[in-house]
């Protein structure tokens, strides 16, 4: 018989092993905060300036569990002059895009296949080079230390297709969704079909599957904030389960992040709901020309240009920047000259965003 390489179909696995006492009671309170999530969300004026922004907090934190490190300065300026941006900046901006594209064709077709996660991890690496043909590389824990080697590429067509029907065919597997996107991402964390982006594609699958299962109506749960919080525990209980079947500890850990990951959004997408009230009506107050145009541009990023508020309002160049500068003067926003060019900081959204100020010296 044939040799089958770790991992084995979660099927094999008993879905009766998961109703313990300790994973029922996690289960009930990340259920309960995920569906308070998905309400507050629904709660917004426009439910893409979430999309937006919280897309780009979720970039920087799944990127740098990858040690693609940028701060949230450089994410910010860079994503609104993507010309300019650095390399770490680009990758991030790069990883919001690819959990659009992923968004917008699970959206459509209600599934989450073989095919789409490959479009998914494209449009992170800019190549379209499909399951790697080679050996995988060795994989090491939050340590450094060399804990596991990936199945050999021969078997990746049929590690994929067995979790596409998993992930695609409920009646296979007879389990809460939230213990199914456990298993998911350690599957294919396990499989890891690439060359590169792995990990930054397993957690955009992550909130994908909730958004396929109905848990989201639209991607703000991010569970890359509590990786970087508790990276050894990550490692440690990924292997956990290669080397012991250890699968309860490990989906305690995946439901024990969704809930303080949920609670977390929760407070975020409040404070952003907040301050755009508070900013459209003390703007329509303070200038005649407020739209909710306006509103929609301040808020889809924390930092703004000229040519942006010419766009999004179809104005001249020159009423975008005296428009601007009135928003300016009157304390909604602060300029900052950055080479060549202006850019107009919401800093509140900005701190809510990241628990910090936006820098005032030229980068």
């Amino acid at each position: 018989m044939a040799h089958t390489p770790f991992p084995p179909p979660l099927e094999a696995l008993a879905p009766a092993r998961f109703d313990t006492v300790p994973i029922l009671k996690k289960l009930a309170m990340a259920h309960r905060h995920l569906a308070e999530l998905k309400g507050v969300a629904a709660s917004m004026p426009n439910q893409g300036i979430l999309i937006n922004t919280l897309a780009l907090r979720e970039a920087k934190d799944s990127s740098e569990i990858e040690n693609i490190v940028t701060t949230h300065d450089e994410l910010f300026r860079d994503a609104a002059n993507a010309a300019a941006g650095t390399p770490a900046a680009k990758e991030v901006a790069r990883y919001r895009q690819a959990l659009r594209v992923g968004f917008d064709s699970v959206r459509a077709s209600g599934l989450l296949t073989t095919n789409q996660i490959i479009a998914i991890q494209s449009e992170l690496e800019k190549n379209r080079p499909g399951l790697r043909k080679v050996p995988g590389t060795v994989l090491a824990d939050g340590a450094g230390k060399v804990v596991y080697t990936p199945p050999s590429p021969e078997h990746l067509p049929g590690l994929m297709g067995d979790l596409d029907r998993f992930i695609n065919e409920p009646e296979r597997f007879d389990a809460d969704p939230l213990i199914k996107m456990a298993l998911i991402h350690h599957q294919f964390e396990s499989i890891h079909p690439f060359y590169d982006g792995n990990g930054r594609t397993g957690r955009i699958i992550n909130v994908l599957y909730l958004v396929k299962e109905g848990l989201l109506d639209i991607p703000v749960l991010y569970l890359s904030r509590a990786i970087v919080r508790s990276k050894a525990d990550y490692y440690r209980l990924l292997q956990s389960v290669r080397e012991q079947g250890n699968w309860e500890d490990w989906v305690l850990y995946m439901l024990d992040a969704v809930e303080k990951t949920a609670v977390d959004a929760i407070a975020v997408i409040g404070a952003i709901k907040a301050l755009l009230m508070d900013y459209k009506h003390r703007i329509r107050e303070a200038h005649r020309f407020y739209s909710q145009d306006l509103i929609n541009n301040l808020f889809s990023h924390p930092y703004t240009k000229i040519e942006f508020i010419q766009h999004d309002l179809k104005v001249s160049r020159l009423t975008a920047t005296r428009y601007l500068d009135l928003l300016t003067e009157t304390g909604f926003l602060r300029k900052r000259r950055l080479g060549r060019s202006n850019y107009y900081i919401n800093e509140p959204l900005f701190r809510i965003l990241t628990g910090e100020a936006p820098p005032t010296d030229e980068a």
